[in-house]
C-alpha cells in the first residue's frame, strides 16, 4: 500500500510539472481560456473587462459571441464608440446587416470622420456586395488619414473584389 501511495505522488508531482504556460491558457477547443469567460449575467462592470472579452471573442472569429457581449457591452455603455464599432462589426461578420446599420447611424452621430468608423461602414458595404458604396467610405477615410493601413487593405480588398465575378 505504500509503495502505490508513494508512486501515485510521483506520478501526480511529473504530471503537474508538465503543465507549461501555453498549455494552459487553452480551453477545450482551442480558444484562449479567456474566450470562454462568461460574463452575460453579470450586472456591474468594474471596468472595460467586458470590452475586452468582446475583443478576444472577435480576435478569435466568435463573432457569434462577439455580437452577444458587443451587444450587451452597448447597453451597459451606450456612449461608448468602441463598444458601438465592435458591435457594428460583428453584426456585419454574422449578416445582420440591419443591426450593424442601427449602429453605424449611431456611430454617424459620435465619430462621424474617423478612419475606423468610415473603414468600418464601407466594409460593411463590401460584404453586401455594394461595391461603389464601400469605395466612397474607403476614399473618405484615406482623404482622412492617408497612411491607415486598414484603408490601405481595405481598398486593396475592394480591388480584388472587383476581379472576380459574382456569385451570389
Amino acid at each position: 500500500m505504500r509503495k502505490q501511495s508513494s508512486a501515485f505522488a510521483v506520478s501526480v508531482f511529473l504530471l503537474a510539472g508538465c503543465q507549461s504556460g501555453d498549455l494552459a491558457n487553452l480551453s477545450t477547443f482551442g480558444d484562449s481560456a479567456v474566450s470562454n469567460d462568461d460574463l452575460s449575467k453579470v450586472a456591474y462592470y468594474p471596468d472595460d473587462e467586458l470590452l475586452q472579452l468582446a475583443k478576444v471573442q472577435f480576435k478569435e472569429r466568435n463573432y457569434g459571441q462577439a455580437y452577444a457581449i458587443y451587444k450587451r457591452a452597448v447597453e451597459v455603455y451606450p456612449k461608448d464608440p468602441v463598444a458601438w464599432i465592435g458591435y457594428s462589426a460583428s453584426a456585419d461578420m454574422i449578416g445582420r446587416f440591419d443591426n450593424a446599420d442601427i449602429g453605424y447611424k449611431r456611430l454617424a452621430r459620435m465619430i462621424p470622420n474617423r478612419p475606423e468608423y468610415l473603414n468600418n461602414v464601407g466594409y460593411s458595404y463590401m460584404l453586401r456586395g455594394n461595391l461603389v458604396s464601400a469605395r466612397r467610405y474607403f476614399l473618405k477615410a484615406y482623404d482622412i488619414d492617408p497612411n491607415n493601413q486598414t484603408t490601405a487593405n481595405n481598398l486593396e480588398l475592394l480591388r480584388n473584389s472587383t476581379s472576380f465575378a459574382n456569385r451570389g
